[in-house]
């Protein structure tokens, strides 16, 4: 076991799979000779090389593209989208090729391609660098999302991710890039199971990614209140375990989800439906939703007032509670 952030654990991770398998290369702006953005392909140009490395041109229509052709081919490509909010020009190629080839082929031509996308707010950047783009392609049959909120995860899901034989979107919180935990690197879930961080009797708190830390800060706090909340980190958000949040509020009888994304037709929506479903007659209370809002995304000195944190996470929960 090791200590390490989840920026070094997906460079780990990505390095092991480039050492295992020769299909693998990476493609993407800027993540060779620079490491990327967020570095996290640091030093992967220096021992691969650039054939397997590749600094692509600034065009993610083209790094989707070139991917969806070298998966054709045999090849396991790895794409990384520089920011989120510009992973929009490639939207084309990613609902209308990659998520249909397999299916179309009637399973002959895999499409193991994964789509690596930093996503998410609470860094004080400017317009596009801030979005949560998950619902449009967990709307899309023929695409996996997926998401990773300790530096554990982000090492054994990003292995998972890069051998699924199905196009992966892999989107990394990346204000939790440099947030240090424990990695045992042996993975101890399936890549589409959620994860019960934090078992309580009163509430189920669902979250993912980059408020999976603040919901369990909300179970500290509700604690202290002598509340007994339990935290879900879904990890997958297409597709969705069901079965594991089901299961939660089967015992706890009360559900709030959470998420960074805008609330109308967003991930929560689906989840409560789906609770609403299979364990209607549990219920104690109706589901709530802490989201953000139906706006775009702010000025970076507006963010910390629209973005969902601890504060209305412990109000939800408190009218959850009291109802």
């Amino acid at each position: 076991m090791t200590t390490t952030t989840p920026a070094r654990a997906i460079n780990d991770g990505l390095r092991e799979a480039l050492r295992t398998d020769p299909a693998v290369l990476l493609l993407g702006e800027d993540i060779g000779r620079l490491g990327g953005v967020f570095r996290v392909t640091d030093g992967l140009l220096a021992d691969f090389g650039p054939h397997r490395v590749v600094d692509t041109p600034l065009g993610e229509a083209g790094i989707v593209g070139t991917a969806v052709g070298l998966a054709m081919r045999g090849y396991r490509p790895v794409c990384e989208i520089q920011f989120d909010g510009f992973v929009y020009p490639a939207v084309n190629q990613i609902i209308t090729q990659l998520a249909k080839y397999r299916h179309r082929s009637g399973g002959r031509i895999a499409m193991p391609v994964v789509i690596r996308i930093p996503y998410g707010g609470g860094i004080g950047s400017i317009e596009h660098h801030s979005e949560s783009p998950e619902t449009y392609f967990a709307h899309t049959p023929g695409l996996k999302v997926v998401t990773c909120a300790t530096p554990d995860d982000a090492f054994t899901m990003i292995g998972q991710a890069v051998s699924s034989d199905d196009p992966v979107i892999f989107l990394e919180p990346k204000r939790r890039y440099w947030t240090k935990g424990a990695v045992t690197g042996t993975p101890s879930l399936g890549l589409h199971q959620a994860r019960t961080v934090r078992t309580g009797t009163d509430l189920t708190l669902v979250a993912y990614g980059p408020l999976v830390a603040p919901a369990l800060e909300v179970a500290d706090i509700a604690e202290q209140e002598s509340h007994s909340v339990e935290v879900i980190d879904l990890r997958s958000l297409a597709p969705l375990d069901t079965d594991t949040v089901v299961s939660s509020v089967l015992r706890t009888g009360r559900l709030v989800i959470a998420h960074e994304a805008s609330r109308t037709h967003g991930i929560g929506a689906e989840v409560a439906a789906r609770v609403q479903e299979e364990a209607f007659y549990a219920l104690e209370a109706p589901v709530l939703r802490v989201t953000g809002y139906d706006t775009p995304y702010p000025p970076s000195r507006l963010e910390e007032d629209w973005l969902p944190g601890v504060n209305r996470m412990l109000t939800a929960v408190d009218r959850t509670l009291a109802f």
